[in-house]
């Protein structure tokens, strides 16, 4: 723990320190504890609203998207052109609905991996402390604001704006998205000052933990990534040209079937169009959900010394996050073929992934600095109690 005197010594520190020593600290308003706390939060924040949209809206969305354009290609048929353009332009209200859903769920959780990442790097910021917490709650703030200005910006529209094409919403998200990055030069430039410093590196408790649950974490991360690329590379090379080639069939059939009136052969082409798509998505999903996953176990492996909980909850909790992250992509590969029900048991992936962040970020709340206080063999020695 910090004693007070030690805190004192470091608020009158100048910007820039050499080696900083309260670096690896996990005080309890230390950097990287904040952004350690920020960043699970944010991938816990991300997780459980991409849940909540996969279950709520997703499936009714596309739902909506299919009959609009079903819709549009009927009024094309006999033709309707007023028809066709209000059908449109529903179909493409539907989009905005659902792209700045996912925006928002993947903004938030590519934010907490970077939160994480920088907590691990804090060793190489040759900043002060005090200069490098600002610079953290600058990048949560940021971070914070840029998914909630997306989120918006289907319900706020260009309402009240000063500008002809951009609405309040996004210009709070590109607001957010440059306090990111304003904190990331910050950062950066303490990187840049460290190394030209050639100074040694002190021993750094996070990087050194071989604990069960690390090791656990560490090679099961690296195996869902593997698996992740094997995927990705067989869709590409057996899938990919495919789906490319359909996609224009399709489309073209479509639009010679409106031409000729034939709504039988448009109806026939709206269905096949609608499986590619699925087809597609499921896959694309599986493939970056498995990686997202490996890289999540990997960088949580390296926070475990933190997390105050015994070495078999903590080695529980890693197997519960490991399952979840294989079960979710496993079976949203499968929704093809069996629906809902393949669909249900992916949410049920994702809820353990939740459960066990959940866990393990309230165990990093309870951290009291015990490891910190200890001498570097003692470590693992208390976690095993």
């Amino acid at each position: 723990m910090t004693r007070p005197s030690e805190r004192k010594s470091y608020i009158s520190e100048p910007l820039v320190a050499s080696a900083p020593a309260d670096a690896t600290a996990f005080a309890r308003l230390s950097t990287r504890r904040l952004l350690t706390l920020a960043g699970i939060g944010m991938i816990l924040a991300g997780m459980i609203f991409g849940d909540i949209f996969a279950v709520f809206v997703l499936h009714q969305n596309a739902a909506r998207v299919g009959n609009s354009l079903a819709a549009a290609a009927q009024s094309a048929a006999a033709g309707d052109a007023a028809a066709v353009g209000a059908h449109f332009k529903s179909t493409g209200e539907f989009l905005e609905n659902r792209g700045t859903k996912v925006d928002t769920h993947v903004h938030l959780i590519a934010f907490g991996y970077l939160a994480l990442m920088l907590a691990l790097v804090q060793l190489w910021v040759r900043l002060s402390e005090r200069v490098r917490r600002r610079l953290a709650w600058l990048l949560v703030f940021g971070a914070v604001l840029l998914p909630v200005g997306v989120f918006l910006i289907h319900y706020v529209g260009l309402a009240y704006s000063p500008l002809q094409a951009i609405g309040w919403a996004s210009i709070f998200a590109d607001l957010g998205g440059l306090i990111v990055l304003a904190a990331m030069i910050g950062y950066l430039v303490g990187i840049v000052q460290h190394f030209r410093a050639r100074q040694p590196l002190q021993p750094d408790k996070l990087l050194g933990d071989r604990s069960s649950s690390s090791r656990w974490l560490l090679a099961g991360g690296l195996l869902l990534i593997l698996a992740g690329f094997v995927h990705g590379a067989y869709y590409a090379g057996a899938d990919l040209y495919r789906h490319e080639a359909e996609d224009y069939t399709i489309l073209s059939q479509m639009s010679a079937a409106a031409a000729a009136q034939n709504q039988a052969q448009i109806n026939q082409s709206l269905a096949d169009y609608g499986q590619l798509q699925g087809d597609k998505a499921v896959k694309i999903a599986a493939h970056a959900h498995i990686i997202e996953f490996g890289l999540l176990a990997m960088l949580l492996a390296f926070f475990q010394p933190y997390v105050r909980l015994s070495e078999a909850w903590k080695l529980r909790w890693a197997m519960v996050l490991l399952c979840g992250s294989l079960l979710l992509p496993v079976c949203v590969l499968m929704e093809m073929k069996f629906g809902l029900l393949a669909g249900g048991i992916a949410d049920i992936g994702g809820l353990l992934v939740i459960l066990a962040l959940l866990a393990m970020w309230i165990g990093i709340l309870r951290y009291t600095g015990s490891v910190d206080a200890m001498p570097p063999g003692a470590a693992l020695e208390e976690q095993r109690r």
